[in-house]
């Protein structure tokens, strides 16, 4: 069933996507507002860490107003709007697997660390680390693939949503214009 939801899902923002009465803002809001209320809730509700939600809350609104800023601005390449689209999620899933690489959710003597290496897991949350921590004081480190994968997409993405910023703060306009419909006639 929750794979029919998400083919759904899919299928609504591809659909979405092709309309083009709607404006780009409007598009923008509704394709990236469910997975951030989604952690939102899970942060509150689930983990307790209401001061992070509504730190994330406000995160997501400067990154929606910095990628309407990118989307209006007149002189971008065109190939820079799908790439920030596309390393925005991959930075956010490369810090989850990098966060969790230590699987201390786990059992204690389940986790990687303890299986395979005979030390204990550590995880970092900014910037992403995890790592065994040895009893002689000594470290292996875990994902550094999915790590390196991150600072390239956050430094991307990093520099993409900052031009989008610029943009907005240049001509606020542009922010106006993005949630308005297509010009008729």
């Amino acid at each position: 069933m929750t794979g029919f939801l998400v083919l759904l899902g899919c299928a609504a923002a591809l659909y979405l996507l092709a309309l083009s009465r709607i404006a780009p803002g409007i598009k923008v809001v509704v394709l990236t507002a469910p997975p951030v209320v989604v952690l939102m809730w899970l942060l509150d509700a689930v983990f307790d860490r209401r001061a992070v939600a509504v730190g994330t809350g406000a995160v997501y609104l400067v990154v929606l107003v910095a990628l309407n800023g990118i989307l209006g601005h007149p002189r971008l390449p065109t190939w820079t709007k799908p790439v920030v689209f596309a390393t925005v999620p991959v930075t956010a899933l490369a810090w989850l697997l990098v966060v969790t690489a230590d699987d201390t959710v786990k059992d204690p003597g389940e986790d990687p660390c303890t299986m395979r290496y005979g030390g204990v897991g550590v995880s970092e949350v900014f910037p992403p680390q995890a790592y065994c921590r040895y009893e002689g004081g000594g470290t292996r480190d875990l994902a550094t693939g999915a790590q390196f994968v991150f600072w390239v997409c956050f430094v991307i993405s990093l520099a993409l949503l900052a031009v989008g910023l610029w943009q907005v703060a240049r001509d606020p306009r542009t922010l106006v214009r993005q949630f308005s419909g297509p010009r008729t006639g």
